[in-house]
């Protein structure tokens, strides 16, 4: 019995869409007769997501938030003791998420159809990253699902919490900005036209500030528009050149060179490559193979290739922390902390340490800077309204020292 997608309409032509099981299509849509509705499409959960996958979509896979708790949950109801077929089944029955539902009934349909549970998971590839996808068939192999799954709770929790962080930390500025552009845009549009009217009728030579800002006003009302297609066109273009591995590897690398930014963008991949690298260890995944995993999530180009030749030098008999520090793309503390765990045989743990020590220092060091960008932006948002102000008001002192 497998999971199909369905869209059919009622009687009054309202339109439904859902999952249901069934052992073929046709008795999907012959169940959907029996419920008095007429099925206009109707196909298996699998080939459904494929087709996804082929054609353009703005939502990918699961979120990092359905994804946490969609592991949580499954995690909790293996360890109880609930099989597995029926632990994704009460995952599935009771999720409000029409997506999630049908990747979790699909995944339980090639589970009762004799395939593993990584298998199952392999047909949803956007869904579950090779991460987990591996996580889960070494858990399966080793026979301890239920702490492999527990572990992968843990992770993908800690993985959303993170991501969570950087996109909260970015909400605030990116509303100021916007609004503090939105502000400026309508004075140079309507109000400052209006006031400088007045001087203009005068026939006195203006201050040059107070120029500028006239000719700044006139360009934004006769070329705004060219203005905003040319930085959307830009932002466009920026976008597709970044999407090829020359420029790509170039932007990275000058990214990493950044201050304040290098900092961050070294820090957040650390933090993943080393939390990934410790679930791949406790689970029982091979040095070389985990390695070939973590450094896939890793984002900026330059490390991850540091990664790929550590990982050549580590087949080869290379320590595995001496491997990774000779590309000079992690922080030392972090090397230090692999390498103890190399000779010491508690590698898992050393890798969990760093990947905690990593997020604490971004948690605080995003922090900080929010703390700090957020009167900064006030203060330049008052310093441009404040020119404004200023290059009105210097005509009419000018105007004032005449009479006097």
């Amino acid at each position: 019995m497998g999971a199909f997608e369905y869209t059919a309409v009622d009687p009054a032509g309202k339109q439904h869409k859902g999952v249901m099981e069934g052992d073929t299509a046709k008795a999907v849509r012959q169940q959907l007769r029996e419920q008095r509705l007429l099925p206009l499409s109707v196909s298996e959960s699998a080939a459904q997501e494929s087709s996804r996958q082929e054609s353009f979509s703005l939502g990918g896979g699961l979120s990092a938030t359905d994804l946490a708790i969609l592991t949580r949950q499954l995690a909790t109801l293996v360890q109880s003791g609930m099989p597995l077929e029926e632990s994704l089944a009460a995952i599935g029955e009771q999720s409000e998420n029409a997506r999630m539902k049908s990747i979790v009934l699909g995944v339980r349909a090639r589970v009762r159809e004799g395939y593993s549970f990584a298998d199952g998971l392999s047909d949803f590839p956007r869904a579950f990253p090779d991460i987990y996808r591996a996580t889960v068939e070494a858990g399966e192999q080793s026979g301890h699902l239920d702490a492999v799954l527990e572990r992968l709770a843990d992770y993908t929790e800690s993985r959303q919490a993170l991501t969570q962080t950087v996109r909260n930390a970015m909400i605030y500025p990116s509303v100021l900005l916007g609004f503090c552009l939105l502000i400026i845009t309508v004075m140079m549009a309507y109000v400052v036209p209006k006031v400088v009217g007045v001087f203009t009728n005068t026939g006195q030579e203006l201050p040059a500030p107070t120029a500028m800002l006239i000719a700044t006003s006139d360009f934004v009302q006769n070329w705004g528009w060219l203005l905003i297609i040319v930085l959307i066109a830009a932002g466009y273009g920026f976008y597709r050149l970044l999407q090829q591995p020359g420029p790509r590897q170039r932007w990275d690398a000058l990214l990493l060179r950044l201050p304040i930014v290098g900092r961050i963008v070294r820090g957040i991949n650390t933090a993943r490559f080393t939390r990934t690298f410790s679930i791949m260890t406790g689970s029982g995944v091979p040095v070389l193979e985990g390695l070939s995993i973590s450094g896939a999530v890793i984002t900026n180009l330059p490390m991850r290739e540091s990664v790929e030749e550590a990982t050549l030098r580590i087949r080869e008999g290379a320590p595995i922390g001496t491997s990774l520090g000779n590309g000079g793309q992690f922080p030392p503390l972090c090397i230090h902390l692999i390498s103890s765990g190399e000779a010491s045989g508690k590698l898992e743990d050393m890798l969990a340490k760093a990947a905690d020590q990593q997020e604490r220092e971004m948690d605080g060091l995003i922090g900080t800077l929010i703390n700090t960008l957020q009167p900064a932006m006030i203060v330049f948002m008052g310093g441009i309204v404040l020119a404004i102000v200023i290059a009105l008001l210097l005509p009419i002192f000018e105007m004032n020292q005449l009479v006097l």
